[in-house]
């Protein structure tokens, strides 16, 4: 199963969680992208509910030698959130990722003053917050994601994608009130293989969405 956009996508599994709306699962709900790739597929989402859409900027923190190869991820001014397996296995302690983590710290709060110009982040506490990716490979962002939402006093979190590593699904689990995943792919390897088209989204595509004006 692929989709073809993240649009389908969202369309997709915004009939879903209509559906757990409709059975009373998801009252007051609001709607947290994370940005980029998952602005896309919230935006139908929050169409869909009738319930408002924001971002939550997470930055994904990859080993010195390799960006790609993820070992943590940080939300807002919280601590970062570490993989200590990855790291031991990498044989990497946390003052070598110091440099990363401050390049990473700064980009998370650039995207946050442009994508929010100047507005305060929602309010989280007494809503069903709904967090939505375009897909889930490690889990490591949507974790950090979701310990950050936890701690705003939510009522509900659920934790939506339209495809997931059977790992990740597994590990949201235990940090979500519900996992919705349309789709469990065994061999999963990367998120872009079940899109036909997974081009990158940019700063100005993330404010349309959000029908931000510079």
């Amino acid at each position: 199963m692929r989709f073809r956009d993240r649009r389908q996508a969202g369309r997709e599994l915004a009939e879903k969680l209509r559906a757990r709306q409709h059975e009373g699962a998801l009252p007051r709900p609001i709607v947290l992208a994370l940005p980029r790739g998952g602005v896309a597929v919230a935006s139908e989402v929050a169409a869909a509910l009738d319930a408002p859409l924001d971002v939550l900027v997470v930055r994904k923190i990859g080993a010195p030698f390799q960006e790609e190869y993820g070992v943590g991820a940080m939300a807002g001014d919280e601590v970062p959130l570490l993989d200590e397996d990855a790291l031991r296995h990498l044989g990497l302690g946390v003052a070598a990722l110091a440099p990363v983590i401050e390049r990473e710290r700064a980009e998370l709060r650039r995207r946050e003053r442009l994508y929010r110009q100047g507005r305060p982040a929602p309010d989280l506490r007494g809503r069903t917050v709904i967090v939505v990716d375009d897909g889930l490979a490690t889990g490591s962002t949507a974790r950090a994601a979701l310990r950050s939402v936890r701690r705003q006093a939510p009522a509900r979190v659920v934790l939506a994608a339209p495809v997931c590593s059977p790992e990740a699904a597994e590990l949201m689990r235990a940090e979500a009130d519900e996992v919705l995943c349309l789709h469990q792919p065994a061999a999963f390897m990367a998120v872009g293989l079940w899109y036909e088209n997974f081009d990158q989204l940019t700063d100005q595509d993330v404010l349309e969405a959000l029908h931000v004006q510079l």
